[in-house]
C-alpha cells in the first residue's frame, strides 16, 4: 500500500511540473526601473557609520513582455517592410509582447521639449528604418485578448492616435551584437535625466528625456 502511495505521489509531482512548464509564457515579463531627481548625501545609512544615503528620488518604471528571437534572423527587415514581420497587422508596435507595455513615472518628464505629466501610460512605437516614433497613450491595458473593457487594448491592436499624450522621435541604429531577448533599459543616466533605450536583435532605439523643471 505504501509503495502504491509513493507511486501516486510521484505521478502527481510529474503532472504538476508539466502543468507549470505548459503555463510558462513564451515571452516572460520584464521591468526596467530607475530613480531621478534625488541626491546622495554622506552620513550614516542604515546605522552604518560613514555610509551614504539617497533621498528625494522619484521612480520611473517600465513593465513589458520580453519576446525572444528563437533563431529568427533579420527580424526587423528593411525598407517598406521594416518591422512588419512582427506587427502582424497592428498599426504600431507594443514595444514588447502580450499585454501593452506600461510606462509609469512619479515625476513630470520632458521628451524633445514636450512635457509628459507624472502618471501611467501605455507605450507604443511607430517603426521605420531611419527613425522610430515613441508614443505615450492613455489607453488602458487588457489582461487577455478577449477582455471586453472600454478604452483598453491588448498589445496595440485597435490603437488609434486620439488618446496620445506625447509623441517623440527615437534615434535608431544597427549594432554588431544581437540581443536575443527584447530589453528596455535606461542608459547614460544622471539625476537630471538620461535615455529610454530599446534593444532587440541588432536594432537599438533611444530617446533622451529630462526631469521637467
Amino acid at each position: 500500500m505504501r509503495r502504491w502511495g509513493t507511486a501516486m505521489l510521484a505521478a502527481v509531482l510529474v503532472l504538476a511540473a508539466a502543468v507549470v512548464e505548459a503555463q510558462r509564457p513564451a515571452s516572460p515579463r520584464g521591468e526596467a526601473s530607475t530613480q531621478v531627481g534625488g541626491a546622495w548625501s554622506a552620513g550614516e545609512a542604515r546605522g552604518v557609520a560613514g555610509g551614504s544615503s539617497y533621498s528625494g528620488g522619484k521612480w520611473i518604471d517600465v513593465d513589458y513582455g520580453r519576446p525572444i528571437l528563437r533563431g529568427r534572423e533579420g527580424l526587423f527587415g528593411a525598407g517598406d517592410e521594416y518591422g512588419q514581420g512582427f506587427l502582424l497587422g497592428a498599426p504600431v508596435w507594443r514595444v514588447g509582447a502580450d499585454q501593452s507595455t506600461r510606462f509609469k513615472t512619479e515625476a513630470d518628464l520632458m521628451f524633445g521639449g514636450q512635457r509628459l505629466p507624472a502618471g501611467e501610460y501605455s507605450m507604443f512605437a511607430e517603426l521605420s528604418e531611419s527613425e522610430w516614433t515613441l508614443i505615450f497613450s492613455t489607453y488602458g491595458v487588457k489582461q487577455s485578448f478577449r477582455e471586453d473593457t472600454p478604452n483598453t487594448l491588448w498589445g496595440s491592436y485597435g490603437y488609434t492616435p486620439d488618446r496620445d499624450v506625447l509623441r517623440t522621435s527615437m534615434q535608431v541604429s544597427s549594432h554588431p551584437v544581437s540581443a536575443d531577448q527584447l530589453t528596455i533599459m535606461f542608459t547614460d543616466m544622471t539625476q537630471e535625466g538620461g535615455n529610454l533605450t530599446v534593444w532587440w536583435d541588432d536594432q537599438i532605439a533611444s530617446s533622451a528625456f529630462t526631469v521637467a523643471p
